[in-house]
């Protein structure tokens, strides 16, 4: 039997020691909704202390993260979650005793190399309609260019190619590890960034992870 509408007692919130100021916030008619942010230099450790208290008998709605950007080869491993990646390359080298792959860090790469990607997926549960996104560097180019539908080791998945990316999709992905590769060809010099690896469930999407990411240098 209340009125909601009547409800309108501004809700408290605090970060840390200081008491959010609203009265030069522009809030939305009705349902009181705001949005707010900080410059780099203006936060603080403590503003990660949240305390909101609601004054009205009504409920209220909110959200509260954290959003920064950064340099792709600077991206660190994703904290643990179900999903587990590791991305490394390699360099293919051909052999008398067949091609032998060798981790870039200790080779020297000039066009026409052959560079193998290798993604190593751990997941400790079953999931349904799980999407994988690989990046590379824009100096390397995908050889298999076709998207298709493949079978390893039990696992069926959709592999399609795209300018950037090659994604992975999976309708169904049991609880395993999967090793995952295909190969680029290193076409142009200089120093780029590879990108990084991301995986995430479509229907549940805090189930998300990424690999950390690397440079590729082509002289």
């Amino acid at each position: 039997g209340d009125n909601w509408l009547l409800e309108d007692k501004e809700v408290q919130i605090t970060m840390g020691k200081k008491k959010l100021d609203q009265s030069k916030i522009k809030k939305e008619a009705g349902t009181g909704y705001f949005k707010t942010s900080w410059e780099a230099n203006e936060i603080k450790p403590e503003m990660a202390k949240i305390k909101v208290k609601n004054p009205n008998n009504v409920v209220a709605w909110g959200a509260l993260y954290w959003q920064y950007f950064e340099d792709l080869d600077k991206i660190t491993h994703f904290k643990e979650t179900p999903l587990k990646l590791n991305k490394k390359l390699f360099k293919q080298i051909n052999t008398d005793r067949g091609p032998v792959l060798k981790p870039i860090e200790n080779e020297k790469l000039v066009p026409g190399d052959l560079i193998k990607v290798r993604i190593e997926l751990k997941v400790d549960r079953a999931m349904e309609y799980v999407h994988m996104k690989d990046m590379r560097a824009s100096g390397l180019e995908p050889t298999n260019v076709l998207s298709r539908y493949k079978y390893q080791g039990g696992l069926g998945y959709y592999e399609s190619t795209g300018d950037i990316a090659t994604n992975f999709f999976f309708s169904y992905l049991s609880k395993g590890t999967y090793v995952f590769e295909y190969p680029l060809r290193v076409n142009h010099k200089g120093d780029f960034s590879n990108g990084v690896t991301t995986i995430q469930c479509m229907y549940a999407p805090e189930f998300t992870a990424h690999s950390e990411g690397v440079r590729v240098l082509v002289e």
